[in-house]
This record gives structure tokens, sequence and C-alpha cells, in this order.
């Protein structure tokens, strides 16, 4: 079996990324700085770029490469928005805070959008829109209602027919959907090297290969430990998701990292490319374990999925994964799959993000869900304004609860997949 890590240099993006990788030294030595950063994603990117705008001193310490954990190995789909949608998040936060949350997240992408232009990042922008098939009558009549949802909020939204969803997708797999405007696609590896190059541009302090093995306290301010050196800082962010580790056990407990696997195709021939997605919009479904897919710069067809538990991956589920392109798309049944790879994904019970600060001046931001292009860009801009200016994001802070079965994941979650099968065949909606 192999180890998901190794995927990494394999990947159809570390192949085809046009921004050059960012040579760093490790940390060496015994440095003092504004705020220290953990990771090299792009919450800690986004967090470093926008405080060393405002002339703060940041230090951002990666124990790899910049990218190399979910930000370098997602499928680059870029989607606004949470799993609430905005009636669901006045209802539960409030009026006032509930609508501005909502306002934040629908602009997630715009917010890459704009980062990318002002920085001439090279990562292929485009905001070609988001369709949500629904696999099922009873996911359609979810999809109507979040899409009208999003309407009412003023979003560029719209419900899709069945044949509408079939002319733009190219496959008759769906009874419906509804297109997300705001939304659009990129290279990942290139939008998080651009970030990095911003940030270092903008004055920010860049490690790799700079692992941190401790966070500690030291009166008012922290002390960050690498096998190499130390930072010591007024603040630390801990930006780390589906990577955490030993650095805080307690942050590492309160979330589930799970794979996303993916494959690409060899680039279509024009006869099939003129049949699968024309419009260049990016798709995902309805159900539980949903797969999701796009049409990548250089012409392949590129799909993901679940993966497995832990490190290893799956060879039946890039099967499984396999066969159901091969069902949605027959048109392109034969074109070998040339790239695959798989990285983890950091979840939640609910499905929501988290904003924590278990001491003065920790902060830390995580729990993407499947979404992190767009709200990981957005919390590393929400941490900053919190340290910068004292501004709190509008999603509330939490208490940080490490989830009590979390040592018995691999079995929970094994049941947990099983539900979201029967969920599926059932026909309920995500």
């Amino acid at each position: 079996m192999v180890n998901s890590a190794a995927s990494f240099d394999s990947s159809l993006w570390s192949a085809t990324v046009a921004e050059p990788a960012i040579e760093t030294a490790p940390l060496a030595g015994r440095i003092t700085t504004d705020v220290a950063i953990v990771g090299g994603g792009y919450t800690g990117l986004s967090a470093a770029l926008s405080l060393a705008e405002v002339g703060t001193n940041v230090v951002v310490l990666e124990a790899e490469a910049f990218g190399y954990g979910a930000s370098g190995r997602n499928g680059g789909q870029v989607i606004p928005g949470l799993k609430l949608d905005p009636s669901e998040m006045i209802a539960k936060w409030g009026e006032q805070r509930g609508r501005a949350l909502a306002e934040a997240v629908g602009n997630a992408a715009d917010a890459v959008f704009s980062r990318i232009a002002r920085h001439g990042i090279q990562c292929v922008p485009k905001c070609g829109g988001w369709i949500q098939a629904a696999h099922s009558d009873r996911a359609l009549d979810r999809v109507i209602r979040r899409a009208q949802d999003w309407s009412a909020f003023g979003a560029p939204v719209e419900v899709l027919s069945q044949q509408e969803v079939t002319r733009r997708i190219g496959t008759r797999e769906y009874v419906g959907g509804w297109i997300d405007r705001r939304a659009g696609t990129l290279q990942p590896l290139g939008y998080v090297r651009g970030l990095a190059r911003a940030a270092i541009a903008a004055g920010a302090q860049l490690h790799q290969k700079s692992r941190v093995l401790k966070v500690t306290p030291a009166g008012k301010r922290w002390h960050i430990f690498t096998s190499n050196g130390s930072v010591d800082a007024a603040a630390v962010i801990l930006a780390t998701d589906a990577y955490t580790d030993g650095v805080m056990p307690k942050l590492a407990r309160s979330l589930l990292p799970v794979q996303s696997i993916q494959i690409a195709t060899t680039p279509l021939p024009q006869h099939i490319a003129s049949t699968i997605l024309p419009g260049g919009e990016c798709v995902s479904e309805t159900r539980q374990l949903a797969f999701y897919f796009r049409l990548t710069p250089d012409g392949r067809l590129l799909m993901g999925g679940r993966g497995s538990i832990g490190e290893q991956e799956s060879e039946p589920l890039y099967a499984a994964l396999h066969h159901a392109m091969r069902r949605l798309f027959p048109q392109a049944a034969l074109l070998p799959i040339e790239y695959r790879w798989s990285g983890q994904v950091g979840l939640t019970l609910d499905g929501l993000p988290r904003i924590h600060e278990p001491a003065p001046g920790m902060f830390i931001g995580f729990g993407y869900n499947g979404r992190g292009i767009a709200m990981a860009t957005l919390m590393g801009e929400w941490l900053a304004a919190r340290l910068h200016r004292g501004i709190e994001a509008p999603l509330p802070n939490t208490e940080l609860s490490p989830i009590p079965w979390h040592g018995l994941r691999k079995p929970v979650i094994g049941l947990g997949i099983a539900w979201a099968w029967t969920k599926d065949r059932m026909g309920i909606a995500a």
C-alpha cells in the first residue's frame, strides 16, 4: 500500500504548477517576532500576508513545503458558503451575527480571486461557477430550498432543471441541481505558493522544513520550538487543520482527518471534451459520500471522493472512484488515468469550521470540511484582523473541545460511512 503523504510529489498539481517553488531556509537559532504562525497552508499564509501588509512582524513555520498538506492536494474548487444556508445561520446565531457571517462566507470566493489578481498569482483562476447536482428527487427538494435561500440573500444563483444539468455537466445521472456563479476553480498548489511569495514580498519571514515540536507560554509571550531553533512571539496562530499532530494534542483530538482521493485522466480529445462541462463549471453531488469533479486547465477530467481513514491509501477505493467516473462519463471510459493522489481533509462533527482562543495570545482556525480554499483564505484574514485590530470574526469563538471517542475514530467513522451509504441509497441530501 502507498502512504498518502508520498502522493504529494506524484500529483497532477505538482506536475503542472506554474508558480515556482519557494526557496526558504529551515529555522535556525532563536528569533523574536510579533506573531508566529504554525502551518504554511492557506490559513497560515493568508494570515501572514494580511498581517505583513499592515507592518506586523510575522514568522511562518512549515513542517514540509508550502502546500504539502491539504492546500496543495485538493481538487481546486473555490466554493463560497458553509454547510448552513443564510436562514440557518441567522436562526443559529441571531439576525445580526448570522447575517454578517452569511455575507462574509458568501463573499469568500471573491476574496480568493481578488487576492490572486492583486498579487499576480499564477494558478489559472476561473470563475466559472459551481453546480451542486442532485442524485435523487428527495435531494433535489433540498437543493431547491438552498438555492432559494441564497437567492433571497442576493447571491447570483439559479435552480437547474434535469435537462439543464445534463447539458451543463454531460451526464444523465442527476435529476436537477443549482448553480452558484460566485464559485470557480484554480490550480491549488500554484495558489498556495503565490500566497507564500506575496507574504515574503510584504515582509513576512517564512521557513520550510521547520516542524514545530512544542509551543509553550512564557509569561505574556509564547515560545515555539523546532529541532534547530525557536521563536519568541507575542502571539501564535495554529493553522495546521488536518495535519495537526502532537504539538497540541487537545487540538488534534478535536477534528477528524479523513483522506480525500483524486484521479485525473489524460487530456480529453476534443470530441469528448466538448461533451463534458463545456462551460467550465465545477461540480459536487448531494450524496453524503459525494464525488466532485471538474476539467483541469490542461483539459483532463479530474474526479475526487472519500478515501480511507489513516495514512495508507486504499486500492479498492481508488477503483471505486474510477468506476464512478466511467459510470458518470461513459464517453471518457477508455481514457487512462495518468495521475492519482490523496490528502487529509479536516472534518468537524457538525460540518462547520472552528475558531478558538484557548489562551491569551493563541489563535486557532480549522475545520473546513472540504471547502478549504475559500474558507481557509477567509479564516486567515479573520485571524489577522483579530490580532491586528481586535476585530472578532463573524463566526463566534468556541471552546476547544476534544471529541470523546477520538481514539476510536477508525471504527466509528467506518460505521458512519456505512450509514452514509444507506442514506445515499435512500436519496437523502448532504
